[in-house]
């Protein structure tokens, strides 16, 4: 098989001790494949040729701080999958991941298997169409508090929020459907709310509905609320697994955007030696699996990502990858109208501004914060620096400076 058509994965080994790199990346890559730990007849081995996996690089052994350390990289055949995110970890990352310190850093898909994926049906482009934002960032709000308010709070909070200029308002990824706001009731108040808000506005708000319960469920709440007028889902991905995403973007019924949560990612990813990228988790797989925008912690705020592995994350759901369309990213948390100029200098204008306490706890109330974010979004698509941005800023967004940006 030609290098080029082997999904390609690299490794990171890591240990105590010196240790024979190449000898544990062909135990993976056959271990993972054909092989056992029996020996097969020359027939067998001649069959299964090709569905066998090669060692394609192994790097040299470093030692520092008491470590040694090395890369490898295996070919993996794209046929003993069934073109699908879980067959694929299964393979790349099931038992292997039990075997020591071994950090899966990267996977490269070819394109005949990216083909066979579910695909975003939105992406930068088909977002921009329907939100009307051809030239800036989106501007996004998410509802803070959530849990325990009515429907009808909740769709005044977005009402509010909506006159601010808001592109979108997302459900906190932890308001489930919950007796207090059920998700029909919070569907049909938040679209009441976006319908009045912009016969004043003239702007289209988006409401992100949080899809949650049994994923047995899932699907056909999903058609449920779509016929009902849900024009975006969010959804907790590595809660209910890529396959939910896949099917999301698989299904003919659900023709709105997908806004994939990193909840749970930190327990995947957080570690050096341990699990699996970011890039590849909150990156490469929620684009493949279909996800029209990733949210994940950005660099700055208050559950702050190394730089390094944010813009791993941006890059993975921006750079070509096959034919997939790109996607938004949403660096996350603790973002107010403040962080916007750096955040517009590390990813350009295809980027969401994502607040929530940065929305909602402006002195001045929600839609003044919405407005300062956009007043900030505008200012910065002028080319104003933060300092230019406080000597001009309008009222609400002045607020925000001397509040958060001191």
């Amino acid at each position: 098989m030609p290098e080029q058509s082997y999904i390609r994965v690299t490794y990171l080994f890591s240990g105590g001790s010196p240790f024979d790199a190449e000898k544990k990346a062909k135990s993976i890559a056959l271990g993972q494949t054909t092989d056992t730990w029996t020996p097969l007849s020359s027939k067998d081995l001649k069959t299964l040729e090709k569905h066998r996996g090669v060692v394609l690089s192994v790097g040299q052994v470093e030692h520092s701080d008491s470590t040694y350390r090395c890369k490898v990289i295996i070919g993996f055949p794209p046929g003993n999958t069934e073109g699908d995110i879980p067959t694929l970890l299964t393979m790349v990352f099931g038992k292997v991941s039990l075997d020591g310190k071994i950090k899966l850093l990267d996977i490269d898909l070819p394109k005949t298997f990216l083909s066979r994926m579910a695909r975003p049906k939105y992406g930068v482009d088909g977002m921009r169409r329907i939100t009307g934002v051809a030239d800036r960032p989106l501007a996004m709000a998410i509802f803070k508090p959530c849990v325990g308010l009515s429907a009808a709070e909740l769709g005044d909070m977005f009402y509010q929020t909506a006159l601010g200029g808001a592109d979108l308002i997302k459900d906190d990824e932890i308001l489930p459907n919950i007796g207090t706001a059920p998700v029909e009731q919070r569907l049909e108040a938040c679209l009441k709310s976006a319908q009045k808000a912009q016969m004043e506005t003239h702007q289209h708000t988006l409401y992100a509905v949080n899809l949650t319960g049994p994923v047995t469920n899932i699907f056909e709440q999903a058609r449920w609320l779509s016929s009902l007028g849900a024009n975006c889902f969010l959804l907790n991905v590595l809660s209910y697994g890529y396959s939910v995403l896949e099917g999301l973007a698989k299904d003919s019924q659900i023709n709105v955007p997908i806004m994939a949560h990193p909840a749970v990612s930190g327990g995947l990813s957080s570690s050096p030696e341990y699990g699996i990228s970011y890039k590849v988790t909150l990156g490469k797989l929620m684009r493949a699996g279909g996800a029209d925008m990733v949210l994940f912690p950005s660099s700055y705020g208050t559950v702050a990502m190394p730089t390094e592995e944010a813009f791993r994350i941006r890059d993975a759901l921006t750079e070509p990858m096959g034919s997939l369309p790109k996607v938004f990213p949403g660096p996350s948390a603790g973002i107010h109208p403040g962080l916007v100029p750096q955040i517009v200098a590390d990813y350009g204008k295809d980027v969401i501004i994502n607040a929530g306490g940065g929305v909602h706890g402006h002195p001045m109330g929600s839609r003044a914060g919405m407005t300062a974010v956009r007043q900030a979004i505008d200012l910065c698509m002028k080319g104003y620096s933060l300092g230019k941005m406080k000597a001009n800023a309008p009222a609400e967004l002045k607020e925000a400076l001397a509040l958060w940006s001191k």
